[in-house]
């Protein structure tokens, strides 16, 4: 059973770099043909997909926020984590991370961490 947990701060002040990074248990990141992927969202907002790395260590991301995205892995420790530099309020989101499968699309996620941009 694969298993995903979030880390990372809860509050982040405008213009600073938003960091989370999502541990994987019962799997490989670097195994199979899946997408580690980064989801938002906002309050009152449908979910967002920020991006995600692939097991062969490729990112894509969401065009809109590609300026400010990295998504990067660890993979001695299992681990992918997300950067999204020069915050502002509107990127106060839940952020998830989950697994992408070709087969049954994101079929493991975490319950979201809230990230809340201010001063």
């Amino acid at each position: 059973q694969v298993q995903l947990q979030e880390s990372g701060p809860g509050l982040v002040k405008p213009s600073q770099t938003l960091s989370l990074t999502c541990t994987v248990s019962g799997g490989s990141i670097t195994t199979g043909d899946y997408g580690w992927s980064w989801i938002r969202q906002s309050p009152g907002k449908r979910p967002e997909w920020i991006g995600y790395i692939a097991s062969g260590g490729f990112a894509n991301y969401n065009p809109s926020l590609k300026s400010r995205t990295s998504i990067s892995r660890d993979t001695s420790n299992n681990q992918f984590s997300l950067q999204l530099n020069s915050v502002t309020p509107e990127d106060t989101a839940v952020y998830y991370c989950a697994r992408d499968s070709p087969v049954g699309g994101l079929d493991y996620w975490t319950k979201g961490t809230l990230v809340t941009v201010s001063s």
